[in-house]
C-alpha cells in the first residue's frame, strides 16, 4: 500500500517554511519593540514629517503611471486615447 499523500519529506520548503524564518520574525519583533520603547521621543517627533512624506510617495507609487500615454505629440491630432465617436467630423454619418 502506497501512502504518498502522507509523506511530505520530499517536498522542498521555501524560506518561510523553515525555522530560520521564525527566528528572523521573532528577532525583528524584539528589535522593533526595543527601538520603539527606547527611542519613543525621536519616533513621535518625526511622525508628522513621515506622514507628510508618505503622501507624495503614495501618489507616485500607487497611481501606476496612468497608462504611459505615448501619443501626446501627434501633428495630425489623432490621439489613441479618444473614442472613435470623438474623432468623427461633424458632417460625417456613421
Amino acid at each position: 500500500m502506497n501512502h504518498d499523500h502522507c509523506n511530505r519529506d520530499n517536498e522542498p520548503k521555501g524560506f518561510w517554511g523553515t525555522r530560520y524564518s521564525i527566528g528572523l520574525i521573532v528577532l525583528g519583533g524584539v528589535a522593533g519593540y526595543f527601538l520603539l520603547t527606547e527611542h519613543r521621543a525621536h519616533f513621535f517627533g518625526a511622525l508628522p514629517y513621515l506622514l507628510l512624506l508618505a503622501c507624495p510617495l503614495m501618489h507616485v507609487f500607487m497611481h501606476g503611471g496612468h497608462g504611459h500615454h505615448a501619443h501626446h505629440g501627434d501633428a495630425g491630432g489623432n490621439r489613441s486615447d479618444t473614442s472613435p465617436a470623438d474623432q468623427a467630423k461633424p458632417g460625417d454619418r456613421s
